[in-house]
């Protein structure tokens, strides 16, 4: 009897330590670490993201009860970007020159502007996948589009042709309408006034932007579809932060894959149909 009371003790003292040892592996410092804390950021623990808000139905101004609030499917994306990574976000509006230049020289982390990841931009920022199939397009108004039935048309030296300073649509004219007399504007709402003020004959414009104002103005055509090799928007990401780029690809996937990317979308569209206010809010 002594020598089965021996057996169970000590069968029960290996139970323990085995116990003990299971808790003692799973309680040490090799458990996983949240991703965010191995993403270096300009601030520790926040998602600083610059963006352009004259770029409706990507990034603007939706007015609610008096109140202005940044809305777009780009703003939109930036939470759920944030959010994916367990970060803080904060979003800068800026010009999109502006945008341009605090990536590249990295005082920020991201740019939502609408971006495309052309060639000469990857020499100072990274971009994500892309999240969004855009196009670009030429836009005039309604009493001038019989006048260009063709790219070919555009290229005129008597016409007065716009695009926002810094981006691919002035790439673009300079390409398709080097003869004319390209006129870079700051704000995608200038190239609407001039357009509409009849002081330019056409622009280039993101087709959804274009497509956007010409619901607002009906007096816009959206006349000819602009060849271009990297339709889409990707986001801008700080250069040589791989940590980084591959948290906002795991996020894009993930919003392309749930469904959250078509509801930004489709959210953006009605909203940008109501009371905006594009570009920067004074003061």
């Amino acid at each position: 009897m002594n020598k089965m009371k021996k057996i169970l003790c000590v069968a029960m003292a290996l139970v323990m330590l085995l116990a003990l040892a299971a808790c003692g592996s799973s309680g040490g410092g090799s458990q996983p670490q949240p991703a965010a804390s191995k993403i270096q950021t300009v601030v520790d623990g926040k998602l600083t993201v610059a963006t352009s808000p004259d770029f409706a139905p990507y990034e603007f101004y939706a007015v609610k009860d008096g109140t202005p609030e940044l809305a777009g499917f780009d703003i939109a994306l930036a939470g759920y970007i944030a959010d994916h990574m367990g970060m803080e976000l904060e979003i800068i509006p800026m010009d999109f020159d502006g945008v341009l230049n605090e990536l590249a020289a990295g005082g920020v982390d991201l740019g939502l502007a609408g971006l495309s990841p052309d060639p000469k931009r990857m020499e100072s920022m990274d971009f994500s996948d892309i999240y969004y199939q855009g196009g670009q397009s030429f836009v005039t108004v309604q009493d001038k589009a019989e006048l260009f039935a063709s790219l070919e048309d555009t290229n005129k030296a008597e016409y007065a042709i716009g695009a926002q300073n810094g981006s691919i649509q002035m790439d673009l004219a300079n390409e398709y309408s080097p003869d004319a007399d390209i006129v870079p504007l700051v704000k995608v709402t200038d190239i609407i006034a001039e357009l509409v003020g009849g002081k330019l004959d056409g622009a280039y414009i993101e087709t959804a932007v274009a497509e956007n104002y010409a619901k607002s103005y009906p007096q816009l055509a959206v006349v000819l579809e602009v060849p271009y090799d990297t339709e889409g928007s990707a986001v801008g990401v700080a250069k040589g932060n791989a940590e980084l780029l591959a948290a906002v690809n795991a996020a894009v996937a993930a919003a392309l894959a749930d469904g959250s990317m078509d509801q930004f979308i489709a959210e953006a569209n009605e909203l940008s149909t109501g009371e905006i206010i594009e570009g920067l809010l004074e003061g």
